[in-house]
């Protein structure tokens, strides 16, 4: 793809359900080009559930062909278990990403927030109608992590269009893998 004309993947990391998007910058133009869940089944046993993932990841990366991802920083969780579960989640859908040699960049729940509201502390709520009007939507995005993870790759749209579109400087607390 030309420079100006690009999709960026979002992924909302989960074990159960890991949510993606994929949104296309045409110039000036961003639209949203697909959302969804990847949801594994519960009574699969951890590596089946993971290798579904990291499969789903791959075939997503294969249909929209992302320059670049943007994945939802993991937060403190309560429950080790669940923590280390999304952890290793993460860890499939990195390594899927890096096979493809498509740049990754982790950004806070925070930095999400305030990049699609300006708001770092706005409800899913919020978020969702605001996602519905970038995109001009006929529909809220639904569920919540389809939502996350095209409010992730806004966040990765809109990261570009401040720093020029290169790499992210270390004032954005941007990691990038």
């Amino acid at each position: 793809m030309k420079k100006n004309n690009f999709c960026i993947l979002g992924i909302d990391p989960g074990f159960g359900r890991m949510g993606y998007g994929v949104i296309k910058i045409d110039g000036s133009k961003v639209s949203c080009i697909t959302y969804g869940v990847i949801q594994t089944k519960p009574n699969q046993p951890l590596p089946e559930r993971l290798e579904y993932i990291y499969k789903r990841i791959k075939e997503i990366i294969n249909e929209y062909n992302p320059c670049e991802a943007s994945i939802e920083k993991l937060f403190f969780f309560r429950n080790v278990t669940t923590a280390i579960q999304v952890s290793q989640a993460i860890g499939v859908t990195v390594l899927a990403l890096q096979k493809n040699r498509i740049p990754i960049y982790e950004y806070t729940p925070y930095q999400i927030k305030q990049a699609v509201t300006g708001y770092g502390k706005a409800e899913k709520g919020q978020i969702q109608r605001t996602l519905k009007i970038f995109f001009n939507l006929s529909e809220t995005p639904k569920p919540d992590d389809a939502s996350d993870a095209l409010a992730a790759a806004w966040c990765r749209y809109t990261s570009r269009s401040l720093t020029g579109g290169g790499q992210v400087d270390s004032k954005h607390k941007i990691k990038r893998y």
